[in-house]
């Protein structure tokens, strides 16, 4: 455990430090303090401090916790900057790059192979958050290019990537955490609570992937139902998820049609209090019929 310890150390210290210098690389472009790049910026900071205490990298799960921490931090400062200025024609490498640094902390316990189950070092809600955050900002990368036109004739087998990725970590999202088993042996005081838990929702986010992960099914079907994925499933793309995931074919109507039933009968079941817009999730259900009529 402790060699264990003292590899991970040294290999977070490594990524901490390149994470640093481009942290200072963005504040210096930026010209003013960020709150998310401060924090970043802190949190590697103690995490370099940890690594120089031989006893404390004898728990990896604390080192790990801090970069991802950090990680997380600093790709929403540059997620909002792309986003601000509606993903620039040239912002392909800057999301490759980003999905890269969300990918690092996974990659690293998969590599170390100390657990058998690697959510043991980074725990359920930040193997959720990571997957969330590439598949949303794959989701919104997508949404920027299918308003392109010109963009789409080109490069529409492109975009096939960019979906089935988004798609992939924002199902592997919704998938880290079992649903509640539901039995004589478990008290629930609200049922509809009762009941979301059952189907594996635990907060607003996993319906919002819900919804992301329909919508971006119907975009593939729309946009790039004749297209193929080059070298599938060893390419890693241009979103590099073949990191993390191995890619495999994905039917992009089935997927979403499960996707979206499920986000309809929750929103109009126990949500149905909550307001959760529908409207959009049944369009995309009616072209998924009417496709698979024809």
């Amino acid at each position: 455990m402790a060699a264990a310890g003292s590899c991970v150390a040294r290999r977070v210290e490594e990524l901490g430090d390149l994470a640093q210098a481009h942290i200072q690389q963005l504040s210096e472009a930026a010209g003013e303090d960020d709150h998310f790049l401060i924090r970043a910026s802190a949190a590697l900071e103690k995490l370099k401090l940890l690594c120089g205490e031989e006893k404390k990298c004898s728990n990896p799960s604390n080192l790990l916790e801090l970069y991802t921490q950090a990680i997380l931090d600093m790709t929403y400062f540059e997620e909002n900057k792309l986003v601000d200025e509606d993903f620039p024609e040239d912002s392909s490498q800057k999301v490759k790059e980003l999905i890269t640094f969300l990918s690092e902390p996974e990659i690293l316990v998969k590599e170390n192979n100390m657990y058998p189950k690697h959510c043991d070092l980074l725990g359920d809600e930040l193997l959720e958050c990571l997957s969330w955050r590439r598949g949303a900002l794959l989701y919104m990368y997508c949404h920027s290019l299918t308003k392109r036109r010109e963009w789409l004739t080109r490069k529409s087998g492109l975009l096939k990537e960019y979906l089935v990725d988004g798609i992939s970590y924002l199902l592997q999202m919704l998938n880290y955490r079992c649903p509640t088993q539901l039995d004589e042996g478990v008290s629930f005081q609200d049922l509809d609570t009762a009941k979301l838990l059952s189907e594996g929702i635990f907060s607003d986010i996993h319906l919002l992937a819900m919804m992301y992960s329909g919508e971006m099914c119907y975009w593939g079907l729309k946009h790039c139902a004749d297209q193929q994925l080059e070298n599938q499933g060893v390419d890693a793309g241009v979103s590099g998820a073949s990191c993390t995931t191995h890619r495999e074919p994905l039917d992009f109507r089935e997927v979403g049609e499960k996707i979206l039933k499920k986000y309809v009968s929750v929103c109009e079941g126990p949500l149905k209090e909550q307001e959760w817009n529908t409207t959009n999730a049944k369009q995309i259900l009616n072209f998924f019929q009417h496709r698979s009529n024809s």
